[in-house]
């Protein structure tokens, strides 16, 4: 934990944060193990950051006096459509997209991902937010990446997808006939990368058709959770 994150709603009027849920308490007392007085780096999710002064420290809870001083730094302008992966992958991806600053995330159906992967407990909301906030403790962020769900393929590519990538630079990772991978920017990208074994003609067909242009990552196949890191590094001046 390189932040110590909380919500808006967690901060009393005075600026106080009273921490005993068992995840971060546990850590406070098992890892960071504060001396009164210490201060700590905190960061109000979607919001500024700065330190907290620890008032109170017992191995049930801790109370600290927060000051945020310093802006959030800004997530990527990357927004990620991506076919979802097996579950055991999801919490890793999760966690890489908002460490690596994805601002948005869009879940999609593909013919290549079974049925089973949407009834995954790594699915359900909270546990969305768990994984994400565990990979801004990494990075030292507050900007917690939005994630939508689009079970159906045809009529999300069809009828929401161009309102929703805009006018950014649309790319699909996809190694048959495709360029080669563009040079880094800071330019408003969206980014689709398909599941194991990549998407079908017909969804690439499709998604070119909405203005994707497909690239290649290299002669190497890569899983997705490999993919998703490499092509974000390679595209985005980070």
């Amino acid at each position: 934990m390189n932040i110590l994150l909380f919500t808006a709603q967690e901060l009393s009027a005075t600026g106080q944060l009273y921490v005993q849920d068992s995840r971060r308490q546990s850590h406070l007392a098992n890892v960071i193990k504060p001396a009164l007085g210490e201060r700590l780096r905190v960061g109000q999710i979607n919001g500024a950051t700065g330190y907290a002064e620890v008032l109170t420290h017992t191995a049930e809870a801790t109370l600290l006096q927060v000051k945020l001083t310093l802006p959030p730094i800004e997530p990527l302008p990357l927004k990620l459509l991506l076919a979802v992966p097996r579950p055991k992958m999801m919490r890793r991806i999760l966690q890489t997209c908002a460490t690596m600053g994805v601002s948005e995330i869009t879940l999609l159906n593909s013919a290549k991902v079974e049925k089973s992967y949407w009834q995954t407990p790594f699915l359900q909301p909270q546990t969305i937010i768990d994984n994400l906030v565990l990979g801004l403790e990494q990075a030292g962020t507050t900007h917690l990446p939005q994630v939508n769900k689009a079970p159906l393929f045809k009529p999300f590519v069809e009828d929401q997808l161009a309102l929703w990538a805009g006018q950014s630079t649309k790319l699909v990772a996809h190694p048959r006939d495709a360029q080669a991978s563009p040079t880094a920017s800071k330019q408003s990208i969206t980014l689709a990368i398909g599941p194991e074994g990549g998407f079908t003609d017909y969804e690439v067909g499709k998604l070119q058709h909405q203005g994707f242009t497909s690239f290649s990552l290299g002669p190497r196949i890569l899983r997705v959770e490999t993919a998703v890191p490499v092509a974000i590094a390679r595209l985005c001046a980070l």
